[in-house]
């Protein structure tokens, strides 16, 4: 479990990005940090692995603390960064040298994930490209086998056969003890394995909902015209309205993710209203 409370946090000292947040992640989900560029993701995501120190507040991780870098917490979870630096060595060296840090590795399937994205093993990493080397990390992230898994735009690079196979290897991956949290502003690439939406805007949580909430109380239409009180927030198209709509008859429909994060973020945003 990922526990932050009363984060305040800024990269100079009169200049805040967080100012008191709190932010419980628990085991057994997918978490969808979603937020526009500049908005704190990776900054949020560096404190949870003890990357940055807050100011003031706490970070903990299973009741430790990320900060102390200590080998149980390295030990527990994975990251993988928007922008890394490979070493000029091939997968199988890679994997001798770092394997070993992680207790619960499972090599097997390590090579069964490269497999399906079609990785040359034999290639030193440094001569991959971007997306090979993204792959790689990911592959290498969910191989590692550990509690917490923190991936940070890990669609950019991909085509899109490889981010529909990393939907689909994250979904398989997940069991009730392990964490995902996967930050995007890339909203489509993630819809349909995330199952709880953490919107996070000019540094604060503005959005925090599991889909079965959402569903709840949200419908996603198509309609000719928007005139109904229900409508909550609506997009014009060649067709008519894309729209989110207040559910007032249980009504089930499927949750487009990027009108969804676009409704949130709108200025005074109804849909946030709808949760409070």
């Amino acid at each position: 479990m990922v526990e932050i409370n009363n984060l305040n946090f800024g990269y100079k000292k009169k200049e805040t990005l967080f100012s008191e947040l709190n932010l419980e992640l628990k085991e057994g989900r997918i978490y969808g940090l979603l937020g526009k560029n500049g908005s704190g993701k990776t900054t949020l995501l560096k404190q949870i692995a003890g990357l940055l120190h807050p100011q003031s507040g706490t970070v903990s991780l299973n009741d430790e603390v990320p900060q102390k870098r200590t080998p149980k917490v390295l030990a527990s979870y994975y990251m993988i960064p928007e922008e890394f630096e490979t070493p000029g060595i091939n997968v199988k060296t890679f994997l001798k040298v770092t394997a070993p840090f992680y207790p619960g590795f499972k090599t097997k399937e390590f090579y069964e994930y490269l497999e399906e994205f079609k990785i040359d093993t034999k290639q030193k990493l440094s001569k991959m490209s971007y997306g090979q080397k993204k792959k790689f990390l990911i592959s290498f992230g969910m191989a590692a086998d550990t509690p917490l898994l923190i991936t940070d735009e890990p669609t950019n690079g991909l085509d899109i056969p490889s981010k529909s196979i990393f939907r689909k290897l994250m979904a398989s991956a997940l069991s009730e003890n392990k964490l995902f949290v996967i930050s995007t502003h890339q909203v489509k690439d993630i819809e349909g394995i995330i199952d709880t939406v953490v919107v996070l805007e000019d540094g604060k949580i503005v959005f925090n909902q599991a889909l079965e909430n959402i569903s709840d109380k949200l419908c996603f239409k198509t309609l000719k015209s928007i005139d109904d009180e229900n409508v909550l927030y609506a997009e014009k198209g060649i067709t008519g309205y894309s729209a989110v709509v207040r559910n007032t008859g249980e009504e089930a429909s499927h949750i487009n993710t990027e009108l969804l994060f676009n409704s949130i973020i709108a200025k005074d945003s109804k849909v946030v209203n709808e949760f409070n």
